[in-house]
């Protein structure tokens, strides 16, 4: 299918719904084996072990919030409400880049601050390249999933890839080793997201797909500016993988092949995606059905090679393909209309994918690759995102809070009093990553720096991205909560704030 139709589900489906960060929760303990009755998973509204909800806290339904997030959306739109802003969602493309007020390009095309300058920023169609956060470097490493140690809400995590290896939008359960990949009747699915980036390396997953009409499955490789490596289940045909891959989102209809292999619902598969400089390969079970290589992609209009070539996240996920609000050709692909009532839904309250293990195999840079320093990858923002425009840097790759971008992080800023610099190996010319003097710094004026909080906080309950803050400090809900009030107390003296 389309890049758009699949890269963009949620954003199609409601970027409420996923991009919520849903609980993530245990199994209740003494559950062996999964036999297909009631009882075989918790069902959405059970806490036991739960991460991020207190025991007693009932859940509300579908988005199954925790209590901070619960005031949160019912009372900073309120407040905006009464100070007279509007709650609308900021987009981003190439035709309308963020405004310097949300200046950070989320994977799914919206402005905000603090968490959209993270993982997925997309450094093309934010107010400035320098307003994503640097992304980690990769590390090579095999994870399991026996607890959520590992793995924070996509709206608490701040960057740091040593506190965690995973962060996650939706509502996972962790089951028999495995961690399942859920979504429950009328939601958009859960995303499970790696905190470091692969820049060419082999990359593996053990997992069950979901079933089903309208039920996709996902193993990808996406860089921020949408370079895309793809294994895709539909649920309707068990016996089919896909595999697929993009450059920059662009569509071409001849990047996708199918290998054949058995019942992917009922049968444990390892895939893995071997991408190198000169060729990508992916195989099921250790034999390898189908390869690209690099050289067949070269587009001579443009003078590059249409081959996935910059940093990526490693992302798993289930999401409604076949929802009534997606284009038909995206219904059509997925198999055909999403049954919301299905036995999987009144068994177990949700659809679900199971994954057993994700393993990393890092691969050296490109031997000429610009180095300044060995903790994350960023690009030349002089450049065109091209491989040979990725620099290694010494720069952070964390925020403090969620009023932070990569043009006023604290984080990035104390890396190095200048920000962290390197040289253009085609102009010579002195480029930059995170810190910005001149915009954004600590040492804006005060009203400037009201302006932007209230313009960001106004965009970010619009999209419903919890931005959040590490568990030692104010929640991010909290956080937003204060400047809302914050908000409503200027409107009250009578502050007029563009």
């Amino acid at each position: 299918m389309d890049a758009a139709g699949r890269n963009l589900p949620v954003l199609l489906y409601g970027v409420a719904i996923l991009s919520y960060p849903g609980p993530v929760l245990e199994a209740p303990l003494g559950i062996v084996n999964p036999p297909r009755h009631q009882a075989a998973f918790p069902s959405p509204d059970q806490t036991s072990q739960s991460l991020f909800n207190p025991p007693d806290l009932p859940l509300p339904f579908p988005f199954l919030l925790d209590d901070a997030m619960v005031r949160l959306a019912v009372l900073v739109p309120a407040l905006l409400s009464v100070a007279g802003f509007a709650s609308a969602a900021i987009t981003c493309s190439e035709d309308s880049p963020c405004p310097e007020s949300a200046p950070c390009c989320s994977q799914y095309g919206q402005c905000g601050i603090g968490a959209y300058c993270l993982g997925g920023c997309d450094p093309r169609f934010s107010y400035e390249p320098g307003a994503c956060l640097p992304a980690p470097v990769c590390k090579s490493e095999t994870y399991t999933f026996t607890s959520t140690d590992n793995i924070a809400s996509s709206g608490d995590y701040l960057g740091d890839p040593d506190t965690y290896d995973w962060t996650v939008s939706g509502t996972p359960l962790i089951y028999d080793d495995s961690i399942l990949l859920t979504m429950p009747a009328n939601s958009g699915g859960t995303v499970l997201a790696a905190t470091r980036y692969v820049w060419y390396g082999k990359v593996s997953a053990t997992l069950k797909t979901s079933h089903e009409q309208g039920v996709v499955t996902a193993f990808i490789a996406l860089s921020d500016v949408k370079d895309e490596i793809d294994f895709e289940w539909v649920g309707a045909n068990l016996t089919t993988t896909q595999t697929n891959y993009f450059w920059q989102a662009t569509l071409d209809y001849q990047n996708g092949g199918n290998v054949t292999n058995t019942d992917t619902y009922a049968n444990w598969h390892t895939y893995e995606i071997d991408w190198q400089e000169d060729y990508i390969t992916w195989a099921v079970d250790g034999v390898i059905g189908r390869t690209k290589f690099k050289n067949e992609t070269w587009n001579a209009t443009g003078g590059f090679y249409a081959f996935p070539q910059t940093p990526s996240r490693i992302q798993l996920s289930i999401w409604p393909g076949g929802a009534a609000s997606n284009a038909e050709g995206t219904i059509a692909w997925a198999g055909g209309a999403i049954n919301w009532d299905s036995q999987d839904i009144q068994d177990y309250g949700y659809y679900y994918a199971m994954v057993r293990n994700v393993s990393i195999e890092c691969y050296d840079p490109p031997s000429n690759v610009t180095r300044d320093g060995d903790a994350s990858y960023w690009f030349n923002p002089n450049g065109n995102y091209l491989v040979d425009d990725v620099i290694i840097s010494g720069n952070a790759t964390t925020i403090q809070n969620i009023l932070d971008t990569g043009l006023n992080s604290t984080a990035t800023a104390s890396a190095s009093s200048t920000a962290s610099a390197a040289t253009d190996p085609n102009t010579g010319d002195t480029v930059y990553a995170g810190a910005d003097s001149n915009r954004g710094s600590s040492n804006s004026d005060s009203s400037s720096t009201s302006t932007a909080a209230v313009s960001t906080a106004t965009a970010t309950v619009g999209t419903s991205f919890s931005q959040g803050t590490s568990s030692k400090s104010t929640s991010g809900a909290a956080q937003l909560f204060v400047s809302g009030a914050v908000l409503l107390g200027a409107a009250a003296m009578g502050l007029v704030l563009a």
